[in-house]
This record gives structure tokens, sequence and C-alpha cells, in this order.
């Protein structure tokens, strides 16, 4: 007969076809049922907090629900950073752990529950009567609060038999947040009024923007304007006209474009949080803009918002689109020079200290990338270069896991997430030396389920650099800022991939004619940037002026 255990995983194979994890005493039943009596991969990482990462980084780009597994005790708290992570980030996913027995603690259990609510996500433990309910009601309540949730299994309780597996209903998700009511109506009209007689209207849109569908209604909103547009960095190719769109906001973008939205007179932005870095900490709209905001947030996200509307993005963009039709565009997007204004410095070819200038370096590395690439960011100085240099074709393409908790260390499984979610893609990490080493045991997770449809990129300034720019500039010691130059290529190479130290713009030749080879055949490429520290992000730069 079939377990509890095999319970939750036959009903989640219903609804999540992909988990990663690593095996131990508590989700061993577990792992022989997703193995033995579903249709769902199984994926093995090397180190628990990889099993969330990866989850997480195959949601943001497919938008499908994955899964996580670890054991109890020490593996579950392997997760926590991981989890915290998804929680800011708003990432849906379940992770299934094996838990204390009901009969109480043993001297290597842990509280999880609590531990998992320090972090924001919810555990709902299963039993023998209703393992299979209680799965269904974990996948609920993740996909309705975009939250990760915790399943877990009791040890004593795994491997018990439960019984045929009933049938399970399915997961049950709220309809799409339609604007109602008096207040909501007489807001959209005030905004279309407003975007209808702006002289320099501008819309802003952000990853809730993409995942509610809204691209279409958006790009047509912006035409019957005459807007130019942005996106915030999670919702980067959103708006589907690029000739009138400014790029990234914030520390991201390009000085030029961001002169340009601190003239327009009109802003409405659509699924954005306006959080610190995408309003350059207050500054990136002028005093006197008029600024509206929509999103299913309770309340406007940010103090510069006068209007704001509790909608989604799709349905609020769309009766906007039906309330300014007719309207005539207003000539400013007309009048300026878009691309001059989202240039970025080209920088040289090397900096005065003759390492690299990842400037140059970003540059090239973009003109040789394959098109048809997912980028997936780990956190660091070193996240500048691709978000300003390496446009994607939309926001699942370009993903930075670990900004939202300001972690770094998720780099690599990430790779492992999105290359199962993205089959038909070259799946391109972006990441620093520390970062990079503090996850290095998923290297061999990256190039074992990427292989050669992966590539990494490692930023190596033998350093801590966004601790050496806000720190050592102040003064303090700079020793435990410091990493002992490593040899990312070597680490390439003893997993099976292929590792090429750049010291120079030419050594990035490598890049080209791998991109031309058959991803079948060639081998995962591992890029070290021997770059200089010297060189400080715009975004860095801002952070450093605002905490001077």
């Amino acid at each position: 007969m079939p377990s509890v255990s095999a319970h939750v995983a036959l009903t989640l194979a219903q609804h999540i076809d992909a988990v990663f994890g690593v095996m131990g005493n508590g989700n061993a039943y577990f792992l022989d049922a997703i193995e033995t009596q579903t249709d769902a991969v199984f994926t093995a990482v090397r180190h628990e907090q990889g099993a969330v990462v990866a989850a997480d980084a195959h949601f943001r780009a497919s938008g499908r629900i994955a899964a996580g597994t670890s054991t109890y005790g020490a593996g579950f708290t392997n997760t926590l950073t991981a989890l915290a992570e998804a929680v800011q980030a708003h990432v849906p996913l379940v992770l299934v752990v094996g838990d204390e027995p009901t009969s109480g603690p043993r001297p290597w259990d842990v509280d999880q529950i609590a531990l998992a609510s320090a972090v924001g996500a919810r555990t709902y433990t299963v039993g023998r009567a209703d393992a299979a309910a209680t799965t269904v009601i974990a996948i609920e309540h993740a996909l309705t609060y975009r939250v990760p949730v915790v399943l877990a299994i009791p040890y004593d309780v795994a491997a018990r038999e439960a019984g045929p597996v009933p049938p399970a209903p399915e997961p049950r998700v709220p309809a799409a947040l339609a604007p109602s009511g008096e207040f909501a109506e007489g807001m959209l009209d005030e905004i279309a009024a407003a975007l209808s007689t702006a002289e320099r209207p501008f819309l802003l849109a952000g990853r809730g923007a993409w995942l509610s569908g809204a691209s279409t209604a958006l790009g047509e909103l912006a035409a019957s304007t005459g807007a130019l547009t942005a996106s915030t960095a999670l919702g980067r190719g959103v708006f589907p006209d690029t000739r009138f769109d400014l790029g990234v906001t914030g520390g991201f973008g390009a000085e030029g474009a961001m002169e340009l939205i601190r003239e327009a007179d009109v802003a409405v932005v659509f699924g954005a949080g306006l959080n610190q870095f995408t309003m350059r900490f207050g500054a990136l709209f002028a005093p006197g803009t008029k600024v509206f905001q929509i999103d299913i947030a309770p309340a406007a996200t940010h103090a510069h918002v006068g209007g704001f509307v509790r909608a989604d993005a799709r349905l609020a963009a769309e009766a906007l689109v039906e309330r300014v039709t007719g309207s005539i565009g207003a000539p400013w997007r007309e009048s300026v020079d878009v691309a001059a204004a989202r240039a970025y410095d080209h920088g040289d070819d090397l900096a005065p200290d003759g390492r690299l200038d990842p400037r140059s370096a970003a540059r090239r590395i973009a003109a040789l990338l394959p098109e048809d690439r997912v980028v997936v960011s780990d956190g660091g100085h070193f996240i500048g270069w691709a978000n300003m240099y390496w446009p994607v074709a939309a926001p699942d393409r370009m993903m930075m896991i670990g900004t939202a908790f300001q972690s770094i260390g998720q780099g690599w499984p990430s790779v492992v997430g999105a290359a199962l979610a993205r089959r038909d893609a070259t799946v391109v990490l972006t990441s620093g030396d520390g970062g990079g080493l503090m996850a290095i045991a998923d290297l061999e997770s990256a190039v074992r389920a990427a292989a050669g449809r992966g590539a990494a990129v490692i930023w190596n300034d033998a350093a801590y650099g966004a601790e050496v720019n806000l720190y050592g500039l102040k003064g303090l010691a700079e020793a435990p800022m410091r990493i002992p130059e490593v040899d990312f290529a070597a680490f390439a190479a003893a997993v099976g991939a292929e590792g090429v130290v750049v010291r120079t713009l030419a050594d990035l030749d490598r890049l080209e004619s791998w991109a031309a080879e058959d991803p079948a055949t060639r081998r995962f490429l591992l890029l070290d940037l021997r770059i200089s520290g010297d060189v400080i992000a715009p975004y860095q730069q801002e952070i450093i002026r605002v905490n001077s």
C-alpha cells in the first residue's frame, strides 16, 4: 500500500514536474516515490540551499512552480537563506522536508516551524489521513500568496501505509484582482486624463506587470499616449516596443535615460514595488512629476506616489487603454534620442592597474553571447555589469536570485533550475568570486544540469567588492574584504567543464567560437575574468554617495 510519503509525492507530481534536492533520512521515502512512482524529474544538488534556489530559478524562468527537498535538522537549516530570498522576492515553491517524529523532538531536531516562520514561510505538516489534501493546500498557498511553503513529513509517519491515494482537487487560485469600486474607477479616470493631456508622459513597469501578462496592454497604452517607457531590473523587456524604451531605472540605468525620466510630467507605475534602488533613493522623479501607481499591494509603496489603484497590472492597463483610445500621442518621445540616452560608458581595454576593465569586458561578452540566453545572477558588486550591458528579451530571461535578501552564494544552483525550465536556451551565470566560492559545491550541479547549454562569467577581483567599495573607502581594515585570487578555470576543469582565464579582451575569443559549436557536443564554459576592482559600478557609486 502507498506510504504517507508516496501520497505526498504522487499528489505533488500532479502539479509539479521538477524537484531539486539532497537526499537524507527525512526525505528518503519521498524521493523513492518521486523516482519510482511519478513522472516528475528529480535533480540532485550538492547543498540543501541549492534545492530551494533551483526551485526558485525554475519558477522565475518558466512561471511553473517547482519543489525543493531536504532532510530534517541540519538539512533544513541549510535552506533558510534561500527560503528568505524566495519569501522576499515573492516566488512560489514547495519545500518538502523531513521533520521530528510526532512523539517529540530528538537531540538533533530543531523547531523547524518556528525557523520557517521567522523568515516568512508557512509550514504544513502532513499526517497519515490527510497527506494528499495537505499537499494541495500547500500548493494553493504558495500560488495564491506568491511565497514558498514548507511541507513537512514527520519521521515516524513517512513510511507508514496510508491506503489508496485519494483524488486530489486542482489547487484553487484567486482570479486576477480587478479594479473595483467608485474610488478605483475614479482614479483610473484621473490617470487616463493625466496621460491624455501630459506633455511628457512616462510608463514604468516591474516584474508584477510581467507576471500578470500586461505586456501587450502596456505596449498599446504607451503607443496611444506617446509615452516613453522603462522597467525595473526585474521587469526588463516587459514593453514590446524597444524604440522608445529607456531601459532599466535606478542605479543600473544609463545617466542620459535617468535625466529624461526626470523630465516627465506624468508617470504611471505598473507592478513595481518602487524600492530604494529603483527610485534612486528618491531621486528618480523630479519634484513636480505627478506619479501614479497600480499594484496588488494594499497601498502605495513610496511616498512620491500621488494616486494609487489596487489592481492587477494587466486589467488596469487594459482599462486605461479603453479610456485613452483616440488620444493623440504626445510628441515628446519623437523628439528625444533614446538610443543615445541609453548608452553606457564603453570603458577601456584594461584599467590603470593593468587588469581587465569590467565595462569593456561586459560589452564584448554581450556581443558574443548566444541570443537565446537566459541570464541568472548571483549577488555582489558585479551585478551592475550584466544588468547594464547584457540586454535580454524578456523579464524571465534575466533573474537576480539573492538580491531581494541582499545575499550572495546562490548563483550556481540557479543555473540548475533555469536549465531544467528552459531546455531550449543557453543559461549564463554572472557571479563574483566571493559568491562563486560560497556556493562552489553546486558548480558540479550546474555543469551536470546545463552541460553544453551552460556558461558562467566570474568577475574575479580577488575581493568582496561591495565591502571594499563601501567600507574600505571609509578606512576600515581591508584584510577581511580581500580574497586570495582563485583559479576558477581550474575548478571548472575539475568537474568536467572548460575553464578559460580571461586577462585581455582577446581572451574572450573562445566565447565566440564556443557559441558557434553544437550545444550537444560542447562543454559547459566558465570564463574567469581577472577584472580590476578599481572600476566601481554606477549603482555602487550611488550607494556610496547615500552612505557617505
